[in-house]
Formats: structure tokens, C-alpha cells, sequence
């Protein structure tokens, strides 16, 4: 009976009275494509038409009225800071840069020590403008002032800053299906978002929810769960459908009410788009014929960041800002994005194919794509790359892109897909030597079941992840200690590189200074030589002229015994004594009693050959 209901559903028949679509779909056994398109005739002939009509004599006296008359979109925003709250209601065409101007003058905090924080795409610049934030209609903010130190009164407040910025586990027990649901939200959540998300896993609107377990303090939905007084880490709940008397009215009333508006007077419409919504959403129709709607994607685009541009700005136009984030560029830089980054940091690829033609497009994409917690998981783990495949030309393209990445079996399973099974979500997983699609999800799904697939993907992706973390990190472990030991060898050689080089700098060193003693020594040994052979002959000790017999001890303790003629000249003496080993310049000659020096008479001869009394004294401290 559930199932029935759901396929009931206006979203999928078009007819607002349950008991009616029932019994249309009854008619023709559960058929929906059939049930839909008689569905669509109806609504056409009993609502359309008449209100046409009502257009059509009222046309002399209006005129229609612009486009440009149309309102933008405000964005409600909930900023709290401290012990104050503030409303802020923007255009979505503004920059983040504007809400924190206007919050300078509520807070008169300046704008360079405010941080603005709790954006679901993490943290922004002041130039961000809104639109590409994807952002729903009310929103939730908190500022940080690090550069500001709390007061006394604000010590409370600190402590609701740092619950902000913790994560919070609900255990929400849904009563009528016996299920438990375990889902995390971050502090500044709020909890009128916590209920929308539920609303999309239960199936349970918002305004037919009743809980059990929110503190007394959670009166306001607006405010967020840090300050709502749950239980930290793990808070536990309970949520059923509260009955309501307007479940229980006749169908003839419901009809009642379609006829109430399909008659009344007073508005004047130029067609079925002054309702903010074109004929073809009106019907769920895709790109069938007679249909308005401009395409996802223009055929043969030759760039594929053009026509994912054209797809995200149609797909908001249809379906309004919040939806996936997706991948600008091609199929490879998606998948590079995804997979081949560090193993932390990667993530599942979802390749969303859209298909205009099919009766379930409409649906998948307002009710599926579009769901918080949908948008909310998918931006959060997923890249999420979009492909047009309404034309024949980019069905072949995009069959040519996955043959390349993926191979043709991917491939031949899109082309076993019919129309009608469109739109496809396919979750693909990077491995080490190929990429592997571990799941394809086709249109006619719900938001729960789809979220549970999503979340299957997950855990698979999230095992293969650890192991891909564990062996990164042993890799890196083992480079790390390859590039120490390298390192370590690497001053080993230098200090040995440095060492031989003051080996050879003090060898060559140790060789210059022998090389130079070594010319002295046999410099010193040539003038001993031509000293010696300039000696005259001794004399014998029996000649005719008188003869001297010196006898010198040397500093070794030596003497040198030698006959020297009287007439021979004091320089004599001195050439025998250098042609021993003692030059005269190194050495000096005294004479025993009474002690005098007797090297001091060469100096006269000095002076005779230089010519110079400087040399004469230098000659002389020399000796002494």
C-alpha cells in the first residue's frame, strides 16, 4: 500500500487527490507512463484550459506583464555571534562580502577580524557571490572573532563557539518503519534543517513530523544544535507521522478546491508560465514535443566545460540553486580530481545522464537531485560529473569518453539502458589499475533508497580507501627512511670528500715546504762546494813564511784543525769554516781568551763589496 501511494504521488501522476490518481492508475493497471500522459490531458482540460480562457477575455483590459517585473530570489540568513542573533535577508545575486558589511554595523565587529563561518562548500572569499553557492532559501551562520578576546559576560558564549564546530551524532528511531537512522551534523546545523533531512529520508513532511526527545530549551527550529542543549557526542530521537484531520477529507471537497481556484477572478495570466514554472514542469515532461524547455546541453558542442556550463546553469533555471556541485570540465580531469590525488584526499566519481525523453526525469531531478541531504552527501564525498544524453550526438560522445576511461563494457551497459529507465546515476570507484563502476542507479528510485545506495557505495569506497591509506602511508614510511639513508650517505661522502681534500692540501703543503728546504739545502751546498774550491792549498808546517794552526770548535762539539798562511786574509778563514757546514751569515766566530768576536772584521769587506752601511748593520744582527 505504501509502494501504491508513492507511485501516486502528484510528483509522478500529476493529480493532487491521492484516491483519484489510485483509481486512474487502477484503470490502467499501475501503468505510470499511461497514467501520467491521461493524467496530464485531464489536468489540462480541467485547469488549464479554463484558465485560459479567463486569460483570453480579460486581455483588452491588461496588459501582460513583463518578465522584468519578477522578484529575485532573497536568501534568509541566521548569523550568530556570541550572546546575539541577527537576521540578514540578501539577494541572491550578492557577493558574502555585502553580509558581512551589514553585519560590521549590527555587531560593530570590523570586517577584518570576522570570519564567517558555516558554509556547507567550507570556507568562502568576500567576493564569492551567493548564486554559486547553491545555497537553500534559509541558511545558518556563526562568526569568529579569534583577534578579540571574549569578555567575563561572553565566557558562556565561548563555550557555544567551540560547540559550533563539534559534530553531533543523532539516533533518529523512525516509529512506523522500525528503523534507526545514524546520521552526523555539525553544531551549526539547525534544527528545522535536521527535520528537512529527515523529511527526505522518511518520506514524512515537515509540518507532519512528531518527535520525541528534543530538550525543552529546542522550541525555536531555527536554532542551531550546539545551542538547542542535546547530548554530546550521541543524542537520541524519535520521529512518526502526526495525524492530521485534513488526511481524512472526501475527494469530492479536494475537487471542490480545484474548481475553487480553476474559477476565481481577479488574476490575470498570459500563460501557464506566470505560475514560476513552464508548461513542461507542469506536466513532468522532458524534451517531448510542444515542450518549451531550452536543452541541458546544445548539440555537438565542441568543448566539454562549455556544454557543462550551459547544463548547471539550465539544470538551476529548472530545478532552482540547490543541487550537486557539478564537475566543470572534462570526463579525464573529473576522474584525476577524484581518484588520483593522495589516498585521503580522493573520492567516488557519480556520472549523473540526464534523458529529457523520460517521464521520470522530472521527478528524479526536483525530488532526488535536489534534496538536501542528498546534495549535502554527494558534494560532501563525491565528484559529481554531468552528461546531457537527450540528443543522439552526445549519447555517442559520451559512449566514445567511457570506452576510452572505462572501457566497452561500461559503454554496451549505458546503451542497454531504455528512455524510460532514464535519468542514471552511475558511482564509479578508482583502483589501482582501472576504474570499476560499482553501482548504477536508475530514475525511478526514492530519496531513501537512493541515499542508501549512495551510502553502500560509501562503505566499499571507504574499505578500499584504508587499505589504499595504509599502504600509501607504509610507502611514504619506507621513502622516507630511503631518503634519510640516502641523505646520511650523502654527508658521509662529503665529510670523507672534505677530509681528502685537507689530506692533499696538507700533503701538497708538507711537499712545498720540502721542495723549498731542499733548493735552500742544495743551494746552501753549492756555495759550500765553491767555497771549498776556492780554498787555497794548506800550507805545509815547515815553509819560509809564518804559519797560523787555528783550531775551531764547532757547536756539535766537532773541531776543525787547519794551517793558515800569516799573510792569508781573515776571509779565508771564514770560506773554510762556511765550507764546513757554517756560513757566516748563520753563524759567528769568537775567539776563546780574551773572548771577542771576531766575525765583527768582515764587515769592513762587507762594506768594500756593498758599499752599504744598511747591509752592514742587517749582516750584523745576523751574527749577533
Amino acid at each position: 500500500a505504501t509502494e501504491q501511494v508513492i507511485v501516486a504521488d502528484s510528483a509522478c501522476t500529476g493529480i493532487d487527490n491521492i484516491a483519484e490518481a489510485i483509481t486512474l492508475l487502477e484503470l490502467n493497471n499501475w501503468d505510470l507512463v499511461v497514467s501520467s500522459h491521461i493524467s496530464r490531458f485531464l489536468f489540462f482540460i480541467l485547469f488549464i484550459l479554463p484558465l485560459f480562457n479567463q486569460v483570453a477575455t480579460s486581455s483588452s483590459s491588461s496588459s501582460p506583464p513583463s518578465s522584468s517585473s519578477r522578484q529575485p530570489r532573497m536568501l534568509n540568513f541566521r548569523v550568530e555571534y556570541r550572546q546575539r542573533t541577527v537576521e540578514v535577508v540578501v539577494e541572491e545575486g550578492s557577493a558574502v562580502g555585502e553580509i558581512k558589511h551589514i553585519l560590521e554595523t549590527e555587531l560593530q565587529v570590523p570586517i577584518s577580524q570576522m570570519q564567517l563561518k558555516g558554509w556547507k562548500s567550507g570556507d568562502v572569499s568576500d567576493v564569492t557571490v551567493l548564486r554559486s553557492l547553491h545555497l537553500p532559501k534559509n541558511n545558518s551562520l556563526y562568526v569568529l572573532t579569534p583577534d578579540i578576546a571574549p569578555t567575563a559576560s561572553t565566557s558562556q558564549n565561548s563555550v557555544l563557539q567551540e560547540s559550533l564546530n563539534q559534530n553531533f551524532l543523532l539516533v533518529i528511531s523512525h516509529r512506523e518503519a522500525q528503523r534507526d537512522y545514524n546520521l552526523n551534523f555539525p553544531g551549526s546545523r539547525t534544527i528545522q534543517e535536521v527535520k528537512r533531512n529527515v523529511s527526505d529520508l522518511t518520506n514524512i513532511p515537515v509540518r507532519h513530523q512528531q518527535w520525541e526527545g528534543w530538550p525543552a530549551a529546542a522550541s525555536d527550529d531555527s536554532m542551531t544544535l550546539a545551542a538547542s542543549g542535546i547530548s554530546y557526542p550521541c543524542h537520541h530521537l524519535s520521529v512518526c507521522r502526526r495525524s492530521s484531520p485534513a488526511n481524512n477529507q472526501e475527494p469530492t471537497e479536494e475537487c471542490a478546491d480545484v474548481h475553487m481556484v480553476s474559477d476565481s477572478e481577479g488574476d490575470d495570466f498570459e500563460d501557464a508560465s506566470e505560475f514560476g514554472v513552464d508548461e513542461s514542469e507542469m506536466f513532468g515532461m522532458g524534451s517531448s514535443t510542444g515542450c518549451r524547455k531550452a536543452a541541458l546541453m546544445p548539440e555537438n558542442s565542441e568543448n566539454e566545460s562549455d556544454a557543462l556550463l550551459h547544463f548547471t546553469a539550465e539544470f538551476s533555471t529548472r530545478y532552482g540553486e540547490c543541487h550537486p556541485v557539478f564537475f566543470i570540465g572534462t570526463l579525464e580531469a573529473a576522474s584525476q580530481e577524484a581518484f588520483y590525488g593522495k589516498a585521503r584526499d580522493r573520492k567516488l566519481l557519480a556520472i549523473y545522464l540526464h534523458n529529457d525523453e523520460s517521464v521520470l526525469s522530472n521527478v528524479f531531478c526536483s525530488q532526488m537531485m535536489c534534496a538536501d541531504s542528498i546534495v549535502a552527501y554527494l558534494s560532501q564525498n563525491f565528484i559529481t560529473w554531468a552528461w546531457d544524453v537527450t540528443k543522439e550526438a552526445n549519447k555517442a560522445r559520451l559512449l566514445t569518453i567511457c570506452t576510452r576511461h572505462f572501457g566497452s563494457v561500461v559503454a554496451q551497459t549505458i546503451r542497454t539502458y531504455k528512455t524510460d529507465q532514464f535519468p542514471l546515476l552511475l558511482i564509479v570507484m578508482g583502483k589501482r589499475t582501472s576504474n570499476e563502476v560499482l553501482n548504477v542507479i536508475q530514475g525511478n528510485t526514492t530519496v531513501d533508497e537512493l541515499m542508501m545506495r549512495l551510502m553502500g557505495a560509501m562503505e566499499i569506497f571507504s574499505a578500499q580507501q584504508q587499505e589504499d591509506i595504509k599502504d600509501e602511508d607504509e610507502r611514504e614510511a619506507r621513502e622516507m627512511v630511503k631518503r634519510e639513508q640516502d641523505e646520511a650517505y650523502q654527508l658521509s661522502l662529503e665529510a670523507d670528500r672534505k677530509k681528502r681534500e685537507a689530506q692533499e692540501r696538507e700533503q701538497a703543503e708538507q711537499l712545498r715546504l720540502q721542495q723549498i728546504q731542499k733548493e735552500a739545502d742544495d743551494e746552501k751546498e753549492a756555495i759550500r762546494l765553491s767555497l771549498e774550491h776556492a780554498l787555497p792549498p794548506e800550507p805545509a808546517e815547515e815553509g819560509g813564511e809564518p804559519i797560523s794552526k787555528l783550531r775551531i770548535r764547532t757547536p756539535s762539539g766537532e773541531f776543525l784543525v787547519r794551517r793558515f798562511l800569516g799573510s792569508t786574509k781573515l776571509q779565508v778563514l771564514f770560506d773554510f769554516v762556511a765550507s764546513k757546514g757554517y756560513p757566516w751569515d748563520d753563524f759567528k766566530l769568537l775567539t776563546t781568551f780574551p773572548r771577542r768576536n771576531v766575525s765583527i772584521y768582515i764587515f769592513s769587506l762587507i762594506q768594500m763589496f756593498y758599499g752599504n752601511e744598511s747591509k752592514i748593520v742587517e749582516t750584523k744582527n745576523r751574527l749577533h
